[in-house]
């Protein structure tokens, strides 16, 4: 098969198959927000910071600091059961993950649900507030961007 035999890209298809899964996807962030939040209240944990920071098309979690009150503590053993819906599959796929993977897991998803490209271009940074003892995620987000003015006279 030479390449001229071959059908050319349906980018329409593309974006609909992307756009399927990223809804599919995002309606598994509740639920694994409340198993996530399940397993920290088990524990002392009363709230969790997740810093993240990403510039020219890479992007990545720079710290997760668990909390006890003011106090700094280390994040529980054991595991976490998510769901994951992997780009491709027909359907969601349980995992046990690490109290780590799974707050960097669920931090991630909801970057790319409200800032999808965070940590292209000048990027963005900022952190999540995992409060447990409330039971809600805030995100303070700061984006970059450059700016540039441009100024010609002719006289």
């Amino acid at each position: 098969m030479t390449d001229t035999d071959r059908s050319p890209l349906d980018m329409a298809e593309v974006m609909r198959n992307y756009e399927a899964w990223e809804t599919a996807a995002a309606k598994l962030v509740p639920d694994n927000k409340q198993r996530l939040f399940a397993h920290l209240a088990s524990t002392s944990i009363t709230r969790v910071v997740v810093t993240f920071d990403g510039e020219g098309d890479s992007g990545q979690i720079e710290d997760i600091q668990p909390y006890e009150g003011e106090t700094q503590v280390d994040l529980p053993k054991g595991k976490v059961e998510i769901l994951d819906f992997p780009y491709g599959a027909k359907q969601s796929t349980p995992r046990k993950l690490s109290t780590h993977e799974a707050l960097e897991t669920l931090a991630y998803d909801l970057l790319r649900d409200k800032h999808e490209g965070w940590e292209n271009s000048d990027g963005a940074y900022g952190e999540f507030t995992f409060d447990v003892t409330a039971g809600t995620i805030t995100l303070d987000y700061n984006e970059r961007f450059m700016s540039s003015e441009f100024h010609q006279h002719s006289w």
